[in-house]
């Protein structure tokens, strides 16, 4: 008898957790999922702000086409002269203010992190990191260091020392930044707190701030960037340049892939004492930089960038009801606030067997995340939000 996926799955693949969703996924393309028996969910999470351009664009699929004909990992990032890597690093590069001048590919947002927090402490010669409380930045060592929620690092510990928290989007508390502090590491929206959009002034203050005191600014713009929020970068809206950008997500147009990006005399302070002192082997792997390259071009060719407001709107619009008590959000990164778990968990299960694809955040779980494709129509954000007000009219 022949042992299903779903039952392999659970027998041979490590779990994150005892109720795994088990949806099986056979085929994926623009905003829609597929299952084995012909299920088909609009996908309103993006596999976590991933297919900003949507599922197996044809661009990307040939560039990664592309690319396979000529060659995969080749040596450790940084070593040879790639042209996946030289042409994406250009044309990303092109895309930012011009205080950033090199970017260090990883093979993931929280390899980004780690990348960050090592050139911070080196480049000032300090030790302290500070994050906020609630924030998400990754679940290796260092980045768990710096998750605002208690509850996730406890089992863990022993984890960074001197790690501090500042309350985010509450100027009073930035006096916590001082001579000792080699970095403070911000997410430019909150995302897995529930999407929590600080205030222009509060930014601003923050940049001030370090600059007073030296400290470098770091942004987390991994689910925020490739135009989730309604412009390339989610700093472009609050007046203000971080000094380190960390990406992921989004970058790879479905394809593994993050960058940490900086100055050059910030950067440079890996090159020597010692030298090689961040290393990666398979971070920048050719594949995924072509893929990057063209969903970049997907992004700009097409103006994605111009229809997320009127999009974010119509979502805003339709979900017009007192049983949501709050939608919070920049752009398409959006949150329907609910009551409790149990009537996200009863929404978000009515609304797959409907065939829309919907989740929950870490660190806000009485919450609905709503973080669809930028390429989603205005007929397929109609038929989504009909079914998700279904679930909530009946479960909440």
């Amino acid at each position: 008898m022949m042992i299903s996926n779903r039952e392999l799955f659970l027998k041979n693949t490590a779990q994150t957790s005892a109720t795994p969703r088990l949806f099986e996924i056979v085929r994926a393309e623009g905003v829609y999922l597929y299952g084995p028996n012909g299920e088909r969910y609009l996908d309103l999470v993006s596999g976590f702000n991933v297919s900003n351009i949507g599922h197996r664009h044809p661009k990307v699929i040939e560039a990664i086409h592309e690319q396979l004909e000529k060659y995969l990992h080749v040596t450790v990032y940084g070593e040879f002269v790639q042209a996946p890597q030289v042409q994406f690093a250009t044309k990303l590069l092109e895309n930012l203010p011009s205080s950033f001048e090199s970017v260090y590919f990883t093979n993931s947002g929280a390899e980004a992190v780690e990348g960050s927090m090592k050139i911070a402490k080196k480049f000032t010669g300090r030790r302290q990191i500070i994050a906020a409380e609630k924030a998400y930045h990754g679940s290796t060592q260092g980045a768990l260091s710096l998750i605002g929620n208690e509850a996730y690092r406890t089992a863990y510990a022993p984890l960074l020392p001197d790690i501090s928290f500042i309350r985010f989007n509450d100027s009073s508390s930035l006096s916590a930044i001082g001579g000792d502090t080699a970095a403070v590491i911000l997410e430019a929206i909150q995302g897995e707190a529930g999407v929590r959009v600080p205030s222009k002034t509060f930014m601003k203050a923050l940049r001030q701030r370090c600059d007073e005191v030296g400290a470098v600014l770091i942004f987390d713009e991994i689910q925020t960037g490739f135009g989730r929020t309604g412009k390339m970068f989610a700093f472009e809206h609050f007046d203000i340049v971080p000094d380190i950008l960390m990406l992921a997500k989004g970058i790879g147009g479905g394809m593994p892939l993050g960058a940490f990006v900086a100055r050059r005399e910030i950067m440079d302070v890996i090159k020597d004492n010692p030298m090689l002192g961040h290393i990666t082997t398979f971070g920048g792997h050719p594949v995924s930089c072509a893929a990057a390259l063209a969903s970049l071009n997907v992004i700009r060719d097409n103006n994605l960038l111009a229809s997320v407001d009127d999009k974010a709107n119509l979502f805003r619009t339709l979900l017009h009801t007192p049983k949501i008590r709050e939608i919070r959000g920049m752009g398409l990164m959006m949150c329907l606030q609910l009551e409790s778990f149990e009537q996200v968990y009863a929404v978000s299960d009515y609304c797959a067997k409907k065939g829309v694809m919907i989740d929950w955040y870490l660190h806000c779980d009485t919450a609905l995340r709503v973080a669809p494709p930028l390429t989603i129509t205005e007929q397929e954000i109609r038929e989504a939000c009909e079914i998700v007000l279904e679930g909530i009219e009946k479960f909440c």
